[in-house]
């Protein structure tokens, strides 16, 4: 048994082919909302770009408000300090211009030391007086003293007189006092024989005070 024999297409006739896709109608109206479509696109860039703009802008002034309190902050410090200062050199600019016209505070001046134990012995009427004064030397300053930029030294003068008292060489030490700050670090008191009149001495004393001075030490970089 055989099946239905195809037959040929006769002349003239064509093959039925496969049937077209058709595309969405809105395709067809794509090309009227281009123009929307571009100014949408511009205008979501534009956005973006003004919100990174922003964004910067406002780290940015952060940052700069930050180092403007911070540089605030340092300058209220340094004025709060100075006007600290200020208020202790008020409160003590007296004391430290005693001690200055003293002779505790800057060079030391051994004229005025010569000169005030020549004046104790005219007014006093002291007997001979020698002395011999040492260069000076820094002095060490316990650990607990702060001393900022100044050092303390000390010369000490040997001093050899005889007296007709005990009192000639407490005067002694007071009339030196007005020339300046000193501490007695040593003194001997020696008898002589029986006194034989009214103008010989009866004692010899050695004793070394130690001079005391208090100088600046200028400080790296400034004036």
């Amino acid at each position: 048994m055989s099946g239905p024999v195809k037959q040929p297409p006769l002349p003239g006739m064509q093959r039925a082919g496969t049937p077209m896709r058709t595309l969405p109608a809105w395709l067809g109206e794509l090309h009227l909302v281009r123009a929307a479509l571009l100014c949408f696109a511009l205008t979501l860039l534009a956005s973006l770009l003004l919100l990174s703009l922003t964004a910067a802008y406002r780290m940015r002034e952060a940052q700069q408000l930050y180092l403007a309190q911070h540089t605030r902050a340092a300058a209220a410090t340094l004025f709060n300090h100075a006007e600290a200062e200020k208020q202790e050199i008020r409160a003590y600019e007296p004391q430290f211009l005693a001690l200055r016209q003293r002779g505790l505070i800057g060079e030391e001046n051994r004229l005025a030391w010569i000169d005030a134990i020549r004046r104790s012995q005219e007014q006093r009427k002291l007997l001979p007086i020698s002395y011999d004064i040492s260069p000076q030397q820094a002095l060490p300053v316990p650990l607990p003293m702060v001393m900022g930029q100044y050092h303390l030294r000390g010369s000490r003068m040997r001093l050899q007189m005889d007296l007709l008292h005990e009192m000639d060489l407490l005067n002694l030490f007071d009339d030196l006092r007005q020339a300046g700050y000193f501490a007695v670090q040593d003194c001997t008191l020696k008898r002589h024989g029986a006194p034989g009149g009214e103008a010989v001495p009866t004692l010899g004393a050695e004793c070394e005070l130690l001079w005391l001075t208090v100088n600046s030490v200028p400080v790296p970089g400034r004036p």
